[in-house]
């Protein structure tokens, strides 16, 4: 029988939410473990999520940016190109990553043990080595950290070659040249613009009448008719009858309306699911919501106060940035360390072409909770800055409260969006006006000014209004 190891924090699992869990228990001076079953650290975030998915996104970036310009030849993207020429900076990308996270757990005294663990007890963990040892510990604060995967529908015959999901879409050794998207969330919609700006023929079908419901629709609006401009097409409100791979060289999808559509491969992005089936929960008494997701309440504790759950486990938004923060809040909890002013304004950031990004209230919740709003638009081909990088598909769209005084929300649709959004997310943090955009000056050309463009939108709107009050 081994020894009994027993720590202050004990973390499973690697990825952005138990990394900086560990960090932080590590920082307050205690002593903290971490169980990983993979080989590295970082989790499917960095091995086949953001990572890999954001470096093929650049490389797709460029053949784009290529295409679109004036001064050079037809640039569209040879057919049967390997996938591995288009990601050459992965394996850098990810052992750079991989080593930063490393080495930050190593600087701070984070032990690392690589296997899988199960639940004994509420107390106890049993973890499983990669040599087939055993060994048990315990802690005073356990965090659950063990990330998601890729849905799989019963009814779909993903084969990991042919029909693929989320995961394994980047093992392909060519590129086809068609593609059938299944699904219209965040990951379907990511991946399906990649491919379209690669010159692949992209269909998404969805079961939704538009993708990303919980997302502004004027913005999904325009992200759709950039994605068909590229050559992609989008077929809302549709239910599948049947998928299979032919048995020759297609996927053929029919609809329950009778279409029929086939293509090289098809990728099959309807969600993800927590990474909980190993854990035995069963020991612990833990609960799990009607989705499937390990229930916590705001500080990411479950119903053993010792116990708590963190990133995509606990289900929405499943942000990687997220995650991070609940890892760091969960233990300073556990610990009673002050966690902050809860991070109720967390940005939204989709990695699409041209890319989307919201933090606070899009216009249907501000006329839900006000009846009315004041929007002010600024698009980026109306900006110097856009000209300049020919950005013809871009839009800011600042939503402020009926008066057109306090500032609500900020959508964005546009390249850069992902980094510009952060501009009103400390605007909304420090209860900036709309006038504050006004009254400062943004430097030029940049696609910033667009907030002082949105800004003078709705100033318009309001001389517009005292005028017509005052007739």
């Amino acid at each position: 029988m081994s020894t009994v190891l027993h720590y202050d924090v004990l973390v499973i699992g690697s990825g952005p939410a138990g990394q900086k869990a560990a960090i932080q228990g590590a920082k307050a001076g205690k002593r903290v473990a971490m169980i990983e079953c993979e080989p590295g650290v970082g989790g499917g975030c960095v091995y086949r999520g953001t990572i890999p998915s954001k470096t093929l996104r650049e490389s797709a970036l460029q053949a784009d940016r290529l295409k679109r310009s004036e001064t050079m030849p037809d640039r569209r993207t040879p057919p049967n190109v390997m996938v591995s020429t288009l990601m050459r900076r992965l394996n850098q990308v990810v052992t750079s990553h991989g080593d930063y996270m490393m080495n930050q757990l190593t600087r701070n005294g984070v032990i690392l043990f690589h296997g899988r663990a199960r639940f004994c007890s509420d107390s106890q963990i049993e973890m499983l080595t990669v040599d087939g040892m055993k060994q048990t510990l315990t802690a005073d604060t356990i965090v659950i950290a063990t990330g998601s995967r890729p849905r799989t529908p019963v009814e779909i015959p993903i084969d990991h070659e042919h029909i693929l999901d989320s995961d394994s879409i980047l093992s392909m050794i060519y590129l086809p040249r068609s593609l059938t998207v299944l699904g219209g969330g965040i990951i379907a919609l990511e991946y399906a613009s990649i491919f379209a700006a690669l010159d692949v023929q992209v269909t998404i079908i969805d079961r939704a009448d538009r993708p990303l419901q919980f997302f502004d629709e004027e913005l999904v609006r325009m992200f759709v008719q950039s994605f068909e401009q590229a050559g992609g097409r989008y077929y809302g409100g549709q239910a599948m009858k049947d998928v299979r791979w032919d048995g020759v060289s297609q996927v053929v999808t029919t609809l329950q309306d009778g279409q029929v559509f086939a293509s090289d491969k098809m990728l099959v992005a309807v969600g993800r699911q927590p990474n909980i089936e190993d854990l035995n929960l069963s020991a612990t008494g833990l609960t799990l919501t009607e989705k499937g997701a390990l229930a916590v309440n705001e500080h990411g504790q479950t119903v053993i106060p010792h116990i708590y759950g963190v990133g995509d486990l606990i289900g929405p938004p499943g942000l990687a940035s997220s995650a991070m923060e609940q890892g760091r809040r969960a233990v300073c909890h556990a610990l009673g360390l002050p966690e902050g002013q809860s991070a109720g304004t967390i940005p939204v950031g989709i990695y699409t072409i041209p890319e989307m990004s919201s933090i606070g209230m899009d216009e249907a919740a501000g006329l839900k909770r006000y009846r009315e709003v004041m929007i002010g638009r600024a698009k980026f081909n109306e900006i110097a800055r856009g000209q300049i990088s020919d950005i013809r598909n871009g839009l800011l769209k600042m939503v402020a409260d009926p008066t057109g005084k306090y500032l609500l929300g900020v959508q964005i649709v546009g390249e850069g969006a992902t980094e510009l959004i952060h501009l009103g997310q400390m605007a909304l943090q420090h209860g900036a006006t709309v006038d504050s955009f006004v009254e400062n000056i943004f430097n030029f050309p940049t696609l910033a000014e667009t907030y002082r463009v949105a800004a003078l939108d709705i100033v318009g709107q309001r001389q517009k209004r005292l005028t017509q009050t005052a007739a």
